[in-house]
């Protein structure tokens, strides 16, 4: 690549994120074309509930690649980007909210139906400008930004690393979740924030809505994908790949690594809050349930499973296991957890590079794979 490409239009020139975007085009289009086209009748029509269904998995995919972005080439094991996940959920929630006004069960113009059951006088001070589409968006990336600009600053000023920062990242969603769940929060408790009605005046409820939701999340889905590339393509990416490796040595050559690690975690933390905002409006509810340990445990499932350090892998991870998730949960919804636990263990022995790395060895010439391998490779390799 010519050193003048502008750094974000680089990844456009590699096959495998033209590949890639052109895999995601056409299923958004066969998608779309296969839902309005076709009748409901039809054995080849897509449901509406399909496609909120394909939606969900898609914001999910979203969240995966924010998570291969700081494990994979950075090497941080998060277990809390459930956290950032569930806050840019929150805000879009409380946008939402915002807009049924009057319509509510209990009527009221200005404060939702729970703080009304809970007799709240007044509305927040953090819930203020919320009824404006901008300020909600706007907060979107900042609320989970900051959270991670904060808490990061902290760690990798600190120097925390290893399985250290992936407990204190969990210590975070947990506390999180638990401070949620209280009532007096304002964030709805328990049952957190439902009953949507409208997004940007369009019905939440209508076909033509869910469908524009499922493009705009497959358009975020491409444009994530494409930021991730254009990070790791650069010179940001190859000193956090060194970091990932060899941080002692990084740090001896002069780079403020805790910089570097900083800024990668903050825009990470930043997908996961757009690809919450997507999830919200397509699922109809977001609840304290989001920042669930186990959940952030189950993002690195799959991330694992569809192959570290390859972003592709990742959206292939997220919506396969939450396709079978979706189909085991009404054949054994008991067992789901332990069958994916075993599939987890199952890979980690046969696949340590996911279903990515399979593919790369399937698709690599059969006298690649039967090259002995260097002996100057092995040493440096074990000198690393």
């Amino acid at each position: 690549m010519h050193s003048s490409t502008f750094w974000l239009a680089r990844p456009f020139r590699e096959p495998a994120t033209q590949l890639f975007l052109g895999i995601l085009l056409a299923a958004l289009a066969t998608v779309t074309l296969l839902n309005l086209a076709l009748p409901a009748g039809h054995p080849l029509h897509v449901s509406t509930y399909t496609v909120t269904l394909l939606g969900k998995y898609l914001s999910y995919a979203l969240l995966a690649v924010a998570v291969d972005l700081v494990w994979g080439y950075l090497g941080i094991l998060s277990l809390g980007h459930g956290a950032f996940f569930a806050l840019g959920g929150y805000a879009m929630g409380m946008y939402l909210m915002r807009q049924i006004g009057d319509r509510g069960t209990y009527g009221d113009p200005l404060l939702p139906d729970f703080m009304v059951f809970l007799d709240w006088e007044s509305l927040p001070w953090y819930w203020l400008g919320f009824d404006m589409a901008w300020f909600a968006f706007l907060m979107v990336l900042l609320a989970p930004g900051l959270l991670a600009l904060v808490f990061g600053f902290l760690a990798f000023r600190s120097r925390v690393t290893g399985v250290y920062l992936s407990i204190i990242t969990q210590a975070l969603t947990f506390a999180l979740m638990l401070a949620f769940f209280r009532n007096e929060m304002g964030f709805g408790g328990n049952n957190g924030l439902t009953d949507f009605r409208e997004l940007l005046g369009f019905d939440l409820r209508s076909d033509a809505t869910r469908l524009g939701l499922f493009l705009a999340t497959g358009i975020a889905l491409g444009l994530g994908y494409v930021l991730c590339r254009a990070i790791v393509a650069s010179k940001l990416g190859r000193v956090s790949v060194a970091t990932r490796d060899a941080e002692a040595r990084t740090r001896f050559l002069g780079y403020r690594v805790e910089r570097f690690q900083l800024f990668i975690f903050v825009v990470s933390a930043m997908l996961a809050g757009v690809a919450g905002a997507l999830y919200v409006p397509q699922v109809g509810i977001i609840n304290p349930s989001e920042f669930s340990p186990i959940f952030s445990i189950e993002i690195v499932l799959w991330v694992a499973l569809g192959g570290r350090a390859t972003l592709y892998g990742a959206v292939l991870g997220a919506i396969l296991v939450n396709y079978a998730k979706t189909v085991f949960t009404g054949v054994m919804p008991d067992a789901w957890l332990f069958a994916l636990g075993g599939l987890f263990v199952l890979v980690t022995v046969l696949l340590p590079k996911g279903i990515a790395g399979l593919l790369a060895y399937r698709l690599k010439p059969r006298r690649l794979q039967r090259q002995p391998a260097d002996p100057s490779t092995i040493a440096r390799e074990a000198s690393a």
